[in-house]
């Protein structure tokens, strides 16, 4: 109910309410509201619940130092005025208990068979009550499964979802100490390919290595890198007086990874003791405020850590229990809140199209290369416009909103070619970036006969960080580590899951300890 359909006695009652609230919880601390679980509370029962306790009892005001009755009545109206209460539950709760008759045990004595508060029921307020306290348990589907418990849940399965996971689940830490959590991934496309390409440096390669190989991973680097170059090519020709051929080279080795290769090394499952289980489905719910969700019922947190649905491609739904979430989805994550707080910029975007590529070299005087691409060095950057008329539209369009070339020679005479923008805001469309890396293509004469892929790519650079208030932890693009001013993704992903699963199996090892 939206404070503007109240009248202004009404107003004056729930301002009142909302001060009782106060007072009253800080009394009774064991009693709190739920957001998001156990027992489904209509806010119009609520208020007219309330209401009709009011009259019935002749309660005059609405003091925040009122009886507990008047208190519990302010409770409703705060929950009515609010529209966000879902249940009044005691603290604290385990799993395994059903909030609905958990409440009705409570000395309010507010139940269906007892009425309101425990006074007299008027005809018809047991079935409004039954309404009123249905669980969760009662609305679920009947194609929800039986349930699944976990440590940790790791919503996705990309690179960086299967990076976490790989760690979280290993029995080996980097102090020596075996332990491994119980990890369980979800996603209904966990079977599909990783479509991008990954660019990394040859050194921050060594590193990731070393890191895993701290956790008694092995990434294996003579199957994961695709591709080797020793050097790394260069053109800015035709800004600030650099004559157009100029080449400027960079004596550090660069790597193209084998996606398909890495997608398997980071894939432990099966009959792998020390891996992670799958379930190939997706969470359905939606964040609409800090810690609270839609449909309501779906996703639920307590004090020993949380309840999701998820649902398969089929409609299977199956209940998974555990004690922390790690939402991998991708940059637009449904779960994952941003931080409203910080001042920033809105997010720019990386927009780019790709295509692996065979080229005719019948008329190249020069097979050890393709255009001016050496064949032996990834080609970083070529910014060169002289592709375009001079004083044409089309090179205004490049000055004003500018793309590069991107090249990775393979075998022979493939190639993997990638026009893309840095960043931009608006962003350039896909079209854009395809055109003009075929219109440069033609330029430098290089002939293609075979398109064997494409890629389109969208990366969000920049933006606001994840609120640091909700109890899901977002991790890869779902928080933002995409390197804002290059795009690089992959190699921060992997080695901040270091960090982070550090971080989780100590703070879960120091729970289960307490307990």
């Amino acid at each position: 109910m939206a404070m503007t359909s109240v009248d202004d006695r009404g107003r004056r009652h729930i301002r009142y309410a909302l001060l009782g609230l106060t007072t009253w919880q800080q009394q009774h601390p064991r009693l709190l509201l739920s957001f998001g679980g156990g027992a489904h509370i209509s806010t119009k029962h609520i208020l007219r619940f309330a209401l009709d306790w009011k009259k019935r009892h002749k309660t005059k005001n609405m003091s925040p130092h009122s009886q507990t009755p008047s208190a519990v009545v302010a409770l409703l109206l705060a929950a009515a005025a609010t529209n966000t209460c879902q249940a009044f539950v005691p603290a604290p709760l385990r799993a395994s208990q059903n909030i609905a008759a958990h409440v009705r045990k409570e000395p309010m004595q507010m139940s269906p068979e007892s009425g309101i508060l425990g006074r007299h029921r008027t005809a018809g307020s047991g079935r409004r009550l039954q309404k009123l306290f249905a669980s969760s348990d009662d609305a679920r589907s009947p194609n929800t499964a039986a349930g699944e418990t976990c440590d940790v849940l790791v919503l996705g399965s990309g690179p960086a979802a299967r990076a976490i996971a790989t760690l979280l689940s290993s029995p080996k830490r980097p102090d020596g100490s075996p332990h491994g959590l119980n990890v369980l991934m979800a996603d209904a496309n966990f079977d599909r390919a990783w479509p991008p390409n990954y660019g990394v440096w040859e050194d921050e390669w060594d590193a990731i290595n070393d890191l895993y190989q701290s956790f008694g991973r092995t990434l294996g680097d003579a199957k994961c890198i695709d591709r080797y170059w020793s050097v790394t090519d260069c053109y800015f020709g035709g800004s600030f007086d650099i004559p157009t051929e100029e080449r400027f080279r960079v004596d550090r080795p660069y790597c193209r990874i084998d996606k398909d290769a890495l997608r398997d090394v980071l894939t432990l499952t099966g009959e792998e003791e020390d891996g992670y289980r799958v379930i190939r489905a997706n969470h359905i719910s939606r964040a609409t405020s800090t810690n609270l969700y839609q449909p309501m019922g779906t996703l639920t947190h307590d004090t020993d850590g949380s309840t999701i649905v998820l649902q398969a491609k089929d409609g299977e739904q199956t209940t998974v229990r555990t004690r922390l979430i790690v939402d991998c989805t991708g940059h637009e994550s449904d779960l994952v809140l941003k931080d409203g707080r910080a001042k920033s910029k809105p997010a720019g975007f990386q927009i780019a199209y790709g295509a692996l590529v065979t080229v005719d070299e019948t008329d190249s005087p020069d097979k050890s290369q393709i255009g001016p691409y050496d064949k032996e060095a990834m080609t970083l950057f070529d910014y060169r416009t002289d592709h375009f008329p001079e004083g044409s539209d089309a090179e205004k369009n490049a000055e004003r909103a500018p793309t590069f070339m991107y090249a990775m020679p393979l075998k022979d005479n493939r190639i993997f070619f990638e026009e893309a923008s840095l960043v931009a805001r608006p962003a350039i469309s896909f079209q854009e970036c395809k055109d003009r890396c075929f219109t440069r293509l033609e330029h430098l004469g290089i002939k293609v006969v075979d398109v064997e892929e494409e890629e389109f790519c969208y990366i969000p650079m920049g933006g606001p960080l994840p609120a640091k208030d909700q109890r899901i932890v977002g991790f890869g693009g779902a928080a933002a580590m995409v390197h804002p001013s290059t795009g690089y993704h992959l190699c921060r992903a992997m080695m901040a899951a270091g960090d982070v699963a550090k971080a989780i199996r100590t703070d879960l090892d120091k729970d289960k300890s307490e307990v």
